[in-house]
């Protein structure tokens, strides 16, 4: 069974995560790019030019994509038996890293449709 954990950048530097072979860094600035939202939609959101349902609709489709484009990843993410994904944003605020743990367990559990 797949346990997904979430943290802040900044939060996982002071605990020595980065080389952790459970961290993933997904980012559009640093992390990898086939979990990562496009600049546009951040941006968005942080001026207010985009809404929070805007953006999680926008970045559900890039993930269906990613995940039909990129299979053979998404498979190592789920395969693992720990997963923590790193995002810059602050901790109980609105972050893609909590639509994305959303849509792991979803794939995990074969509920998502691709």
């Amino acid at each position: 069974m797949l346990h997904i954990y979430t943290i802040q950048i900044s939060k996982a530097r002071q605990l020595g995560l980065g080389q952790d072979p459970r961290y993933l860094d997904t980012t559009v600035k640093s992390g990898d790019p086939i979990f990562a939202p496009a600049w546009e939609m951040v941006m968005g959101v942080k001026k207010g030019r985009m809404s929070e349902e805007d953006y999680a609709r926008k970045y559900y489709a890039m993930m269906r994509e990613s995940y039909r484009q990129n299979r053979q990843r998404w498979d190592e993410v789920l395969g693992r038996e720990e997963v923590i994904l790193a995002c810059y944003c602050r901790p109980d605020t609105f972050c893609h890293r909590y639509l994305l743990k959303d849509m792991l367990i979803c794939r995990a559990n074969q509920v998502w449709a691709a």
